[in-house]
């Protein structure tokens, strides 16, 4: 088996994730089997706690497994099944350590950063290797190289690469190469910097990535080959996109990655065929059609908080041979100016998932606006119970019909707190997660999307459809085409006299690819597109 590191230097937010993806799927369509692993810094236990503006989403895995958002990147990227092993955090490790001396596991030695933070550390890429049975483990270590709680990650696959052997393990270093624009010039000091700081930590990088606004030359390769001990041909230039991340593969083949990590592991692997990733790059950049789509959030000012929305609705529209503007309405801008001013002008509108009240309201008045407007709508876990608040109010006709997250003493709980989550206390990893089977309606529309009548959904909330008022709900044109298998909880609903409306319990984006865009997403986008053909109401 063998083992690739990716660290970063410079700054954080270099796209080490991406990288690491994108190098999995070019090893992958060589024929190797390949895991992905993220190790996070930060001693929070996972994800799950922290607000969106500070580590942007919280990516769901099928095990119910709250993860770091470049997950997301290697399940997009790549064909490999991830599950709770293939995230790690500072605070992981340290959970683990302080058991185990309370357990007596440690023969009553001083329990240290080295050896037993390490070897925690290294268990756990063992451990991942041993159960996915993968050729190529890639193991991406968050944070920047020099960073005090990154150090025991990089000292630990340090120690593993040594213990394995050096035909089978290797490191690859993103770093930055910043364009002064007053010089007029690439600097490489920055790189240099970075580089000696992950030698001083007994590190020394067999590949460089390089992040970069404009070109490298060969003089500037040359000189970092020099400066930073590395083949020139391991100096690969990564220059930023033009049109979209997906285009990272094919950059880094050119660059003859893939081909130089072979050869550094001893991999005799025929060149990637990478042609049905070119015609997905093709429909990006010079689609048949056109379309807007308004996602309805409140988290607007980071792009990271909606990233596998953002993601599935593109695939969507690769799916459609349709570009895609997304356009980013704050609901709270809703709620001052009003829909009119908003929404005009969109294909459909989509509201994703969230938490706590601020921004409800400009959500509920953007699905009416959908709704009355016979403009397609998807909305995603809140944005199932926004819509059936919004319909409790404006058809239904029962006044301040609210969810008791928001409104605890509402006289119409439409949307009330799951019967398991009324004696939870504790807020990590305790909400309804990961992935639950559904059974969809016969002749209902998710059904004719799906294809199939029981499907497997990824979640992530504490709150449900009150099964109270499903009755008056049905009596009035609202469909429950989707439910758990004992009918009890409400996954997706629908309504019958209307273009596109959808909403789903569940979070559909955590499962799709632009190879394999997601269902619900390659239907709304369809409808969207048929929508710039109609005439507004």
């Amino acid at each position: 088996m063998k083992f690739i590191f990716v660290t970063g230097g410079v700054v954080s937010s270099l796209g080490k994730g991406l990288t690491a993806a994108a190098l999995g799927t070019l090893l992958e369509n060589r024929g190797l089997k390949v895991t992905l692993q993220k190790f996070d810094p930060y001693l929070n236990v996972d994800p799950g706690t922290m607000s969106p503006y500070q580590h942007g989403e919280v990516y769901v895995l099928d095990d119910g497994a709250e993860t770091d958002l470049d997950l997301g990147h290697y399940e997009r990227f790549t064909n490999t099944k991830l599950t709770r092993m293939n995230n790690l955090t500072s605070g992981q490790v340290y959970q683990t350590v302080l058991n185990n001396e309370r357990e007596g596991k440690y023969l009553g030695k001083t329990v240290q950063v080295i050896p037993h933070v390490t070897d925690e550390i290294k268990n756990r890429i063992h451990n991942l290797a041993a159960q996915s049975k993968a050729d190529v483990v890639i193991t991406e270590i968050g944070g920047t190289t020099g960073d005090i709680e990154g150090l025991p990650f990089l000292e630990a696959i340090r120690e593993f690469a040594l213990e394995v052997g050096y035909n089978n393990a290797i490191f690859m270093h993103v770093t930055y190469v910043p364009f002064i624009k007053a010089a007029g010039e690439l600097k490489t000091k920055p790189t240099q910097q970075s580089v000696a700081k992950l030698r001083e930590i007994g590190i020394t990088p067999h590949a460089l990535i390089c992040r970069c606004e404009q070109p490298l030359d060969k003089e500037l390769r040359q000189k970092i080959s020099l400066f930073c001990n590395v083949p020139l041909e391991a100096v690969i230039e990564e220059k930023d996109v033009d049109h979209s991340i997906y285009e990272v593969p094919l950059m880094l083949q050119r660059e003859r990655l893939d081909e130089l990590v072979c050869r550094l592991l001893h991999l005799d692997t025929p060149a990637p065929n990478m042609v049905h990733w070119q015609e997905i790059i093709r429909k990006l950049i010079a689609p048949q059609h056109r379309v807007r789509i308004g996602v309805v959030g409140k988290y607007m000012g980071l792009q990271d908080a909606y990233k596998s929305v953002y993601e599935a609705i593109i695939h969507g529209g690769v799916a459609n041979d349709c570009g895609v503007e997304i356009v980013q309405v704050d609901s709270e801008a809703i709620e001052k100016e009003g829909p009119q001013k908003q929404l005009t002008g969109l294909g459909g509108i989509l509201v994703p998932g969230g938490f706590g009240e601020r921004g409800i309201e400009g959500k509920i008045r953007a699905v009416q606006y959908a709704r009355e407007q016979k403009l397609p709508y998807l909305g995603l876990c809140l944005g199932m119970q926004i819509a059936s608040i919004e319909f409790a109010r404006n058809v239904l006709k029962l006044a301040r019909a609210h969810s008791t997250e928001f409104d605890p003493a509402t006289p119409h709980p439409v949307i009330a707190m799951l019967d398991e989550q009324k004696r939870v206390t504790k807020k990590g990893g305790t909400m309804r997660l990961g992935a639950q089977t559904c059974q969809l309606v016969v002749g209902s529309k998710a059904g004719q999307l799906y294809g199939s009548f029981a499907i497997s959904e990824r979640h992530r909330h504490r709150y449900e459809f009150n099964n109270t008022y499903r009755e008056r709900f049905e009596e009035a044109g609202f469909v429950f085409s989707g439910t758990s298998p004992d009918g009890k909880l409400v996954e997706l609903i629908e309504l019958k006299d209307h273009p596109f409306f959808i909403a789903s319990q569940f979070h559909p984006e955590f499962h799709s690819k632009p190879h394999q865009p997601h269902p619900l997403f390659k239907g709304f986008i369809a409808a969207a597109h048929a929508q710039n053909h109609r005439k507004p109401l």
